[in-house]
């Protein structure tokens, strides 16, 4: 009689079989859970937005009918030029295209028209650099000199950049007091080099007060770009807007000057680029209110970071001075007595102001979009925040601040092979 099978095996040989069902059975299991999403560990190239939840027709009737008549009483009525986008739970309540891309020319807004959202691109930056950090690939205690050795400013670490808390001069400001030669593009190598070399004096020590600074994020950029090997505008491109299906959305480059949608003034004068054009990070987004959304959206599902990161870009990190306003790692918050919270951020570069709202409670979505400046759209977000919830925001002026160079508009022509403007473009002091 042959041996028994069991017999001659090894304890390690009679324990595969078993190891295999078992593995087979949990994995089935786990891909039946009811409401199991990937994460972004799962594949961290595609993410998963959560489906809009359904609006009946009474309740979506409802809230057009409110929007419409609060847009054309404020905004509409005064030649804005832009995108503005409403949604609830990732439901678009009301749309509106409004004006031409260029004035100059006879094409119409759309959906598809790319604008540049100023200040609003420190949302992506920064929630970007959580996600290295999520990785494992950076930390918020990381010292900046760690990254930049020559660079003449200690103490000063990721998260003082995320919240503002650096002290660093502003380059918008100190750039324009250089020896720069100001007919050509600076880029975010060029203003480091700036601070390495002539160590342009601090606002403040390293966290004592809040103090927005432009500086901030286009260091982080230039972190992001270390950390990955990748430029800034390929690695948002890859593992941010691609994945989100964002096609409307980059990062502006040099290359970019002769096709971007341009900017104007309040009366309607092209908005000419300038020497600070060729910077990133603090700004340089373009986009559309519909990709904004994507963006708004997969913050909510947990892929693009974890929720406990995301709460901690969402939280309050200066005191100094009391006040319902306050500035988290990216993003700027409204706390309200009565507990509301908004999530939000502002953006002005030359003639492009936008302004992007979460109402936390409500899971609204306010998006407004445009490239002929006006101020209105900072009121008029501020004020939509009432038409969902007890805001008290009808008398909502809030601005962002000024991002850009004070300069006059012109006309001035580019070199057809560099882009660059033919005439400098002067500024008021």
């Amino acid at each position: 009689m042959g041996a028994c099978y069991f017999c001659t095996q090894t304890n390690e040989d009679l324990l595969k079989p078993f190891l295999l069902i078992t593995a087979l059975a949990v994995g089935c299991f786990c891909c039946h859970i009811p409401g199991r999403e990937k994460t972004a560990q799962d594949d961290s190239l595609q993410y998963y937005p959560p489906t809009p939840a359904a609006l009946g027709e009474p309740e979506f009737r409802q809230y057009y009918r409110r929007l419409a008549a609060f847009f054309d009483s404020t905004l509409l009525r005064y030649h804005f030029n832009g995108q503005v986008l409403v949604a609830k739970n990732g439901t678009i309540l009301y749309e509106k295209y409004s004006g031409k891309p260029d004035l100059r020319k006879k094409d119409t807004m759309s959906a598809g028209t790319s604008l540049h959202i100023a200040s609003i691109s420190k949302t992506f930056t920064a929630i970007t650099v959580l996600r290295l950090v999520q990785e494992g690939r950076l930390s918020l205690g990381d010292s900046l000199s760690s990254f930049f050795p020559s660079l003449p400013y200690r103490g000063i670490t990721i998260k003082m950049l995320l919240n503002h808390r650096s002290g660093l001069p502003n380059y918008v400001h100190f750039m324009d007091k250089t020896s720069w030669d100001k007919k050509q593009y600076c880029t975010n190598k060029d203003v480091l080099g700036i601070l390495e070399k002539d160590h342009p004096n601090p606002e403040a020590g390293p966290d004592r007060k809040f103090n927005y600074c432009n500086t901030n994020y286009l260091l982080l950029a230039l972190v992001i770009e270390q950390v990955t090997g990748k430029s800034f505008p390929d690695y948002m491109r890859e593992k941010i807007f691609t994945p989100l299906q964002m096609k409307d959305t980059y990062v502006f480059t040099l290359k970019d000057t002769l096709t971007a949608t341009p900017s104007f003034s309040t009366s309607g004068t092209y908005w000419d680029y300038d020497f600070l054009d060729g910077t990133y990070g603090d700004k340089n987004i373009y986009t559309t209110a519909r990709d904004l959304l994507k963006w708004d959206q997969a913050l909510y599902s947990g892929q693009v970071i974890n929720k406990a990161l995301l709460d901690s870009a969402f939280a309050p990190y200066s005191f100094e001075r009391p006040s319902q306003h306050n500035y988290g790692l990216g993003w700027r918050m409204l706390l309200l007595p009565n507990g509301k919270k908004v999530i939000y951020h502002f953006g002005k570069w030359h003639g492009s102001n936008a302004a992007f709202a979460r109402l936390m409670d409500e899971k609204v979505t306010i998006i407004i979009l445009g490239n002929r400046f006006t101020r209105g759209i900072y009121h008029t977000a501020h004020q939509c925040y009432d038409l969902f919830g007890e805001y008290f925001q009808r008398g909502g002026n809030e601005e962002e601040e000024p991002d850009s160079l004070p300069g006059k508009k012109t006309a001035a022509g580019r070199n057809s092979k560099t882009g660059l403007p033919v005439k400098e473009t002067k500024t008021r002091r």
